[in-house]
């Protein structure tokens, strides 16, 4: 009997831990998405959104600082841009589609990139 409370207890102790684990929003979180722009974005973008990576330097026309470009745009605008590219939202070419990105992937990195416009 003493050894089923103890399970028992420590099976209630493990799956409320686990639940702080998904209510409770960590660093993984934010940190997948900065991964993904640092990954897709940043080399044009710049590491803090002002369109000054060092690729963006070199192309024409050059990627617009995101306090800017982004003012008055909505999430969805900026989802289609990441998803479609530049000519999706009647911006330049030289954007490029990110088509296989799952949807989460890319709300994340919206609402990353929003924080840019702040």
């Amino acid at each position: 009997m003493e050894c089923r409370k103890w399970l028992l207890d420590a099976l209630i102790v493990g799956a409320f831990a686990a639940s702080l684990v998904v209510v409770i929003p960590g660093s993984s979180h934010a940190q997948s998405a900065k991964d993904t722009y640092a990954k897709l974005c940043e080399s044009c973008h710049g590491a803090n959104g002002k369109g000054d990576g060092p690729v963006g330097k070199l192309i024409n026309p050059h990627p617009t600082d995101f306090a800017v470009s982004l003012k008055g745009k909505s999430d969805d605008w900026i989802a289609k841009a990441i998803k479609g590219g530049g000519p999706a939202v009647g911006e330049s070419d030289v954007m490029p589609a990110y088509g296989d990105l799952s949807d989460q992937q890319i709300k994340e990195l919206v609402d990353y990139i929003k924080k840019f416009n702040a």
